[in-house]
Order: structure tokens, then sequence, then C-alpha cells
């Protein structure tokens, strides 16, 4: 018998059991965001040291970046024959053998071979760490349970780029990948310990073999698309429409199978029946963009206009770290007790007024001010993925919780690559005629303008989430 994602009562401690499972899948979760920030900051470096191209060296991110959205979709497939279990410890054991390949690379072809083995194994942890989370809860302390899942997404920008800079100052940059291989190691012996044995629902499904070829190289034509829009010619460059076109065309074919293929559909599209999946499907890809166009600006402002290296600039990010590490224990709190509507509302207006001043910012605006406005704008982006994340799950079926988490994943990571390409292609254009610093600090400035006004859509859709939920009594036979 399946059972509905319905809210508990509020106001409970999470079960101990529920607890050792988070610590077990967040430890390595924690290895695949670290790993995504560490490397951003060390592709100059990495180009150096391998003796590679600009255009060369940034395939080490786009190939590990374009690996996970091959192996996002089929989590849910793999899952149903493997088990959760199972499969986790088989993604962690792929990514932990992808990072030490990466740090045993001779060039960098070798490189960006190994960096797609560990793509394909952090593409299938990454939904499959909130399924686990999700389909333990049965349902209770939802807003809780997510402040945990969000834990490695919070703690990435903060330690990230920091981690990158301090290797590449005192260690060689195989230490880049090497780090990963202690918490790999840690995350898969509490995954032995403490996850649970779930061999009864393992169940023998057939692979969706025509939607696999529509969605995978559908979403990797779009991603691809998306990271070529920062050279020069924008969204006008032949190596941008036509990946971007072809990954719309075959989305959109996919949608079209889906709904024809029913339960055997890789992925269910049939979901988005729900208007709770469907709000915070199109507000992940808005906070997506917000976030991972903002990391874009954020970074880049620091370097060209203040000078600082990357370093700096990663120590300077800390602040909105910080931020966002402290509001989500409270943002789950009141997402359990008020309904996520009002504390999604709530945090998209305080992340786009907390952007405001970089809408304002001069080459002698003051530091601290603006790390004040980064430990702000933290909070608000703390709080918008908890209820965003808490209300695609609202009201689904056990079964159904594989497909939204594949479904809400892939919709933040696109609305980050969007807000990345819209962004970058701002900031060039706009910056294009500069002749001193003023002038670039005036693109940044029109840049920021574009990141608020997506942010304040942002709040306006927030009210199409669920609101208060109404308690019921958990059903004894979901445990």
């Amino acid at each position: 018998m399946t059972q509905q994602t319905s809210v508990a009562p509020t106001g409970t401690a999470l079960d101990p059991q529920l607890k050792r499972i988070a610590a077990a899948v967040i430890t390595g979760a924690v290895a695949v965001i670290l790993d995504t920030t560490i490397v951003s900051v060390a592709i100059h470096e990495l180009g150096s040291a391998l003796d590679a191209s600009v255009s060369t060296i940034q395939w080490v991110s786009t190939a590990y970046l374009l690996a996970m959205f091959v192996a996002i979709p089929i989590s849910g497939w793999a899952q149903s024959r493997l088990g959760a279990k199972r499969l986790w410890l088989v993604a962690l054991t792929l990514f932990l053998l992808g990072s030490v390949l990466c740090a045993f690379a001779w060039n960098v072809e070798s490189l960006i071979a190994f960096r797609v083995v560990q793509g394909l194994g952090g593409g299938v942890m990454m939904p499959l760490m909130t399924t686990i989370l999700m389909q333990a809860a049965h349902g209770q302390n939802v807003g809780r349970l997510m402040a945990a899942v969000s834990l490695p997404a919070a703690l990435g920008p903060i330690l990230g780029p920091v981690i990158g800079g301090l290797i590449l100052n005192y260690l060689s940059w195989e230490w880049l990948f090497l780090v990963n291989v202690p918490l790999c190691i840690v995350g898969f012996v509490l995954a032995v310990r403490l996850l649970p044995a779930d061999r009864d629902t393992v169940r023998p499904v057939r692979l969706d073999t025509v939607g696999m070829l529509l969605i995978s190289p559908g979403v990797v034509g779009v991603i691809y698309g998306l990271s070529n829009v920062g050279g020069e010619g924008g969204f006008g460059r032949s190596d941008v429409l036509g990946p971007l076109l072809a990954g719309l065309v075959l989305l959109g074919a996919f949608a079209v199978w889906s709904v024809r293929a029913g339960d055997r559909a890789l992925v269910d599209v049939r979901l988005f029946r729900h208007r709770a999946l469907t709000s915070s499907t199109v507000l992940l890809f808005l906070a997506g963009l917000g976030l991972y166009g903002s990391m874009l600006l954020l970074p880049l402002y620091w370097q060209e206009v203040r000078g600082e290296d990357a370093l700096g600039a990663g120590l300077f990010l800390i602040a909105q770290g910080v931020g966002a590490l402290a509001s989500r224990t409270l943002a789950g709190r009141l997402t359990d007790s008020l309904g996520g509507r009002w504390v999604a509302v709530g945090g998209f207006a305080v992340l786009a007024l907390a952007t405001v001043p970089f809408a304002f910012v001069t080459p002698t605006t003051s530091e601290t001010f603006l790390m004040g406005a980064l430990f702000i704008r933290g909070l608000g982006f703390g709080a918008v993925t908890i209820p965003l994340m808490t209300g695609a799950y609202v009201g689904l079926e056990r079964d159904e919780i594989p497909h939204a988490s594949i479904i809400t994943r892939v919709a933040m990571q696109l609305g980050g690559s969007f807000g990345v390409a819209v962004l970058a292609v701002i900031l060039t254009s706009s910056a294009s005629g500069a002749t001193d610093l003023a002038g670039v600090a005036d693109a940044f400035d029109i840049a920021f303008w574009w990141a608020i006004g997506f942010t304040v859509l942002a709040v306006g859709l927030s009210f199409l989430l669920p609101g208060r939920p109404k308690p019921v009594l958990s059903d004894p036979r979901a445990r």
C-alpha cells in the first residue's frame, strides 16, 4: 500500500533513526557539493599546470556538470532495481573512484574523462539523497528535515572557495580531488551501518529506453548551450542556439512521451498536476537562477573591481554562507508550523532587498557594508530553499517521491545554468564600452538589477505555494 506525504503534527522532535540516516547521506553529499565549488575557483591554475587553453580547461567543469545531468534522470529507475541503500553505495563508490583518478590525471584529456566518472556518481547521489530522507520521514517534520538536506548546499559556497584557495596556495592541484577521499570513506562506512535495508522495495522495472534517449541528451543540450553563452556573440552563437534548441525539442518530446507512457516513464511528468510541485519547481528554477547567477557576479566583482585573488574573493563570500546556515533551522521550524508560502515570500523578499546594495556598488563602496549585505542575503536564501523543497512533496505518494526529486533537482540546476548565462551576457554587454573601474562597476550594477528583478518575480509566485499544513495522525503502517 502506498503512503502519502502528509504532514504530521508540528513541534515533535526528529526521530533518532531519521537523524542517523540524515547523517549518513549528508556526509557523502557534502563531498559532491564541495567538489563543485572547490574546482570552480581553480580553473586558471589547472590550465597552467596542465598546459591547456581556457577553452579546453573549462571542460573540467562543463564535463562534470553534463555527466551529472546524464545520471540524474535514471536515478529513480536505478533505485527501483537496486534499492536506495545499494544504489547510494554504488554512486558514492563511483564518485570516490572518479576523485582518485582525477588526482592521478596525466593530462587535461584524462582529467576531463575522470571528471565524467565523478559527475555520473554525483548525479545519482543528489536526487537520491532527498528521496531517501523523504521516504524515511513519512511526512513528519519535513521542514526541519529539509533544513538538514540543505546543509551540503549551504556549506559548499562557504567552504569550497576557501578550501580551494588554501589548497592552491599551500599544496598541489591534485589535492583538489584527494580532499574528497576521507569524506567519501566516512560517508560509505556510515551508509553501510546506518541506512536501512530496503530489499522489499526492489522491483523488476524495465528501463524506459525511449525516455532516457530523449531526456538525457535534451537536458545536456540545454546545459551545454547555456554554458557557451558567455563567449562573444552571446545567445546568437551557433554553439549556443544549436544545442539549446535541440535540447528544448527533445525535452518537449520527452514530456509528450512521458504522459503517454504513464507509470512506465523514466520521469513521470504527470506529477505536475499537483499545484504544490509545479509552483515549487518554478520557484526552484528562479532560486537556482538567483543563487548561481549571483555566484557568478559576486566573485567577479571582488576580483575585477576590487583586485582580490580567488582566495580573497572566497573569504569575502563566507558572510553569505554563514547567513544561509544561520537561517536554516528557523526556516525549517516555521515551514512546519506556518506552511511554506509565507516563509518563501519572506525569504525571497529579504533576498531581493539584500541584493539592492550591490546594484549601487562603486570601486570604493565599504567592504564591511557589503559583507553585512551578503550575510542578510544569505539569511534570505537559506530561508527560501526549505519551503520550496518541502512544498514539492506535499500530497505525493511514496512511489512518486523519486520522480519529484529528479524534477526539483533538474529545475534548480537548469535555473542556475540559465541565470549564469543570462547575467554573463548582460555583464559582458554592459561592460563592453567601459574604460575604467567606474565603468566596470556600472556594468555590475546593471547585472545585479536584473538579478533583483528575477527575485521579485519569485516573491509573487511564492503565493502559489501551500499554506499552513493541516495536522494529521501518522499512519503506523508507514513505519
